[in-house]
């Protein structure tokens, strides 16, 4: 009899420290893999977590400390393009570098989104663009725009994107790129620029 009970309370500690075992290995799994999630994919997770014709608004802080509001439209390699929703019912469209956020405020459930495992295969032909394919695109269409910029707010129309910085055309928001409205040209280093909104 008390043989059987030893073996009993040796077979029950064995399956204690098997199973403590294997919740610590499943744990070191899950924090090896946390290790190398970025913000972008948890950013592309919490999207996905939305669908197809779902509306989901995130509020972002920029590293100069501006909060905005918007509702995603799609996300790139290193940007996000967002509808900025604010006190005004015009809709402003935005392109936001994601080395210029800061912050993203999320709700626990977007949170639980946000860790969820993506595969790579899922992702769209656009999520391989980067910040500078996307200016070169507004550079083509000769879109007036606003540059947010730690120097200030600049209005005008991109000429060209180079590696690292762009050519703009600094004129007046409301008027076209045309000579006489040019107030000179600038240089902007791309690290420089945190929001581009589309007027």
């Amino acid at each position: 009899m008390r043989w059987d009970d030893l073996f009993d309370d040796l077979e029950g500690q064995l399956e204690r420290e098997l199973h403590s075992e294997a919740t610590g290995l499943r744990l070191q799994k899950e924090r090896q893999r946390l290790e190398q999630v970025s913000m972008r994919t948890r950013l592309s997770s919490v999207l996905r977590s939305v669908g197809l014709g779902g509306t989901l608004r995130l509020s972002v802080v920029l590293v100069t400390g501006e909060t905005l509001t918007l509702r995603p439209t799609t996300l790139g390699l290193d940007w996000l393009a967002a509808d900025l929703l604010g006190a005004d019912s015009k809709r402003v469209e935005c392109v936001i570098p994601l080395s210029a956020i800061a912050a993203v405020l999320l709700t626990e459930e977007q949170i639980l989104a946000s860790l969820s495992v993506e595969s790579e295969s899922t992702a769209k032909q656009t999520e391989r663009y980067g910040f500078p394919f996307v200016l070169r695109t507004l550079c083509r269409k000769r879109r007036t725009l606003e540059l947010d910029t730690y120097g200030g707010v600049l209005t005008g129309t991109i000429d060209r994107v180079a590696r690292d910085h762009l050519d703009l055309a600094v004129h007046p928001l409301g008027t076209f790129r045309r000579t006489p409205e040019i107030l000179h040209y600038r240089l902007v280093a791309l690290w420089q620029i945190h929001v581009v909104r589309l007027r």
